[in-house]
């Protein structure tokens, strides 16, 4: 099966980097866009467009019927949902199929089992990969939750099922708070996602987040491309993701790729799909979740292995098979991803839409920037603020630190504020250049106002 035109059912940076790829492969593309995005980059690039609503986003990136409807009138094979949105809907992987159109992505089965987080927690269970202790069946009812939380032990984590971006997750460091931070998740889950369904789990206190990014195919060929350390990060949201991880052994790296190979397997996964495990002070490492599309830091896992998962993505949804065997997968190098968001860091992070008057982004070997921005583009208030994602990469740690700092000094971005010159200072920080950076690393250094400005 080969496709003439894939539907790009997303905006931003992710939908400009999926055109692109349908571009090398001689792919015709199909933009959806809201009303506010009619000027934005992903529309301007695709071969073809298509208006699906106004305002937020339930209105048109999470409304199915009318991108499904889209896809139809503009006789689109398929529909890639890039990340977030409807990425890990398998009620709208279903409406694909239903429709004749393929999902590139997992199928809604395999979502419901892996892309649900506590149906995850079950399956992987009983796979016997190591779990973080917590609830084995979903919770909808506050009191019920917290019987579950007493059962646990405090401090405990509450998640959204189908969350994802740190959205829906929240700490319950007591009895007395655990009812209200649960009723924040379930309410934060049901406005993203359409879904109450939470879990309960142990909080394992300054853990590491390292990931584990996986590629299977259609025949059964299930390949493992290293490891992500994505911890540093505020509100259980990414900001910076470096491949390889300096938390972790050898041993441990060989361990984590081998359970991420036998999750896939056990649940019979095709296409991307990125293992999530915490790392405690420990070294104990454990399952935390599954994202069952392409990560927003594929790039680094790209950068380091010299391959493009968005073609993989779109050669495997065709069903061929992977062109890479699990011996070709040779990381070289260490790279490392910033993620640039209009915001104010010194007022709580504070989102800052507004007009981009003026930009420049840095270049130069080893230097990769996605992003839809361009001068004279509006950003909108209505979606997330992750504007550009600068990427390097080095042979090693220490020059691709130094490289980050360099395309961070000569990146511009007049008109609207960001967090360029407090992803510089995390880079000159002596805990993340050291490498022992764990995820409460940017609630800490906040707190102590322990952040600048370029030097």
């Amino acid at each position: 099966m080969e496709f003439r035109k894939i539907l790009i059912a997303n905006r931003g940076e992710i939908a400009v980097r999926i055109i692109r790829a349908c571009r090398d492969m001689g792919i015709r593309s199909v933009a959806v866009y809201s009303k506010e995005d009619a000027k934005s980059l992903h529309v301007q690039l695709a071969d073809q467009r298509i208006c699906i609503g106004e305002g937020p986003s339930k209105n048109s990136y999470l409304n199915m019927d009318r991108i499904i409807t889209a896809a139809l009138n503009m006789g689109a094979d398929a529909i890639h949902p890039g990340f977030g949105f409807l990425s890990e809907n398998s009620e709208f992987a279903r409406k694909c199929a239903e429709n004749g159109i393929t999902f590139i992505g997992p199928e809604a089965d395999v979502i419901d089992r892996m892309g649900n987080k506590s149906q995850a927690r079950k399956t992987m269970m009983d796979a016997g990969v190591p779990v973080v202790p917590g609830t084995r069946e979903p919770v909808y009812d506050a009191a019920e939750a917290r019987k579950k939380a007493e059962e646990i032990g405090y401090p405990v984590m509450i998640k959204a099922s189908s969350g994802g971006g740190g959205k829906g997750m929240r700490v319950a460091a007591s009895d007395d708070e655990f009812e209200f931070q649960f009723n924040m998740a379930q309410r934060e889950s049901a406005n993203a996602f359409g879904d109450d369904t939470m879990y309960i789990e142990r909080f394992v206190e300054n853990p590491r987040h390292v990931e584990i990014q996986i590629m299977a195919d259609q025949l059964g060929h299930v390949v493992a491309l290293g490891e992500r350390d994505c911890s540093v990060q505020r509100n259980h949201q990414k900001l910076i993701e470096e491949s390889p991880s300096p938390a972790i052994t050898q041993e441990t790296r060989d361990k984590m790729n081998e359970y991420a190979v036998l999750a896939a397997k056990t649940v019979g996964y095709t296409n991307a799909g990125t293992i999530e495990f915490i790392v405690a002070p420990t070294g104990e490492f454990f399952f935390m979740e599954m994202n069952t599309r392409i990560q927003v830091e594929h790039g680094v896992t790209e950068m380091v292995t010299g391959t493009d998962l968005i073609i993989e993505q779109i050669r495997v949804a065709m069903g061929q098979p992977l062109s890479f065997t699990q011996e070709e997968i040779q990381p070289r190098g260490h790279a490392i991803e910033c993620r640039i968001n209009a915001e104010i860091p010194e007022m709580n992070f504070m989102p800052c839409p507004g007009l981009v008057e003026h930009m420049h982004l840095p270049g130069g070997n080893g230097v990769r920037v996605d992003t839809a921005l361009y001068s004279g583009y509006q950003i909108p208030s209505e979606y997330d603020s992750m504007i550009a994602k600068v990427i390097v990469h080095a042979p090693n740690r220490e020059a691709a630190i130094m490289k980050m700092r360099a395309a961070l000094e000569e990146m511009l971005i007049i008109g609207v504020k960001t967090n360029l010159d407090f992803q510089y200072q995390m880079m000159r920080h002596p805990v993340f250049c050291e490498g022992r950076a764990d995820t409460g690393f940017i609630e800490r250094i906040m707190q102590k106002g322990s952040f600048g400005k370029k030097q």
